[in-house]
């Protein structure tokens, strides 16, 4: 489930609404890839702003589809095809953004946060690794040995914190839907910002064991 309006400046304003914490359920994921397709196929549309119901962006995976068989689209795709969105998206981040709700930020474009949000991916707490891309395109925004941090602990992060690590573009303590729709008119009709590639690591040249 994901409710789509027009706001002024030619955008459109997508919310997930999924309460209580607006989990990526199938309807939710559905309603992702149909919301969007609306906004970059409309030609007056010249960004999107994409927020959660009751000012939480995303609590995640919706914990109530886990003892069943994966159904409707796959978080990946619907990721990327937001990755890949000529038109600027930008995610408006209130309450949490957590596992694959931080995922589907990092997949948008720019990110703005309220000062009380709280970022993490806490996976590895549950025995599991994030799998929406979020081991992917974490470390090539903020940096290997920060994302490697963030990933492994399962530590959530201040909107601050997230600000000074580079995930997320500006802090603001009023409506971050505001701060993003007014971010998304600033940049409509420029090409859509990509993450840096990863470096290139190099490995120190190993001797071959040898058993004796």
């Amino acid at each position: 489930m994901a409710r789509y309006t027009r706001i002024p400046g030619s955008l459109a304003l997508i919310t997930l609404t999924n309460p209580p914490v607006n989990a990526l359920s199938v309807a939710v994921r559905q309603g992702i890839i149909d919301t969007m397709s609306r906004a970059l196929s409309d030609p007056e549309v010249k960004g999107v702003v994409l927020c959660g119901e009751n000012r939480k962006f995303c609590g995640g995976a919706d914990i109530r589809e886990f003892a069943g068989p994966m159904k409707g689209p796959h978080l990946v795709p619907t990721f990327d095809s937001i990755e890949a969105a000529e038109k600027p998206v930008v995610a408006a981040i209130e309450g949490v953004a957590l596992g694959g709700g931080l995922e589907l930020a990092l997949a948008c474009h720019y990110r703005i946060a309220h000062v009380k949000a709280r970022l993490g991916l806490p996976e590895v707490t549950l025995g599991l690794l994030p799998a929406a891309g979020g081991t992917q395109r974490l470390p090539r925004l903020i940096g290997v040995p920060a994302a490697l941090d963030l990933i492994t602990t399962g530590r959530h992060v201040s909107a601050q914190e997230a600000l000074k690590l580079g995930i997320v573009d500006r802090v603001t303590d009023g409506d971050a839907r505001e701060v993003a729709a007014e971010l998304a008119r600033s940049v409509s009709g420029q090409a859509s910002r990509t993450l840096p590639p990863l470096p290139v690591l190099r490995v120190a040249h190993l001797s071959p064991f040898r058993l004796n």
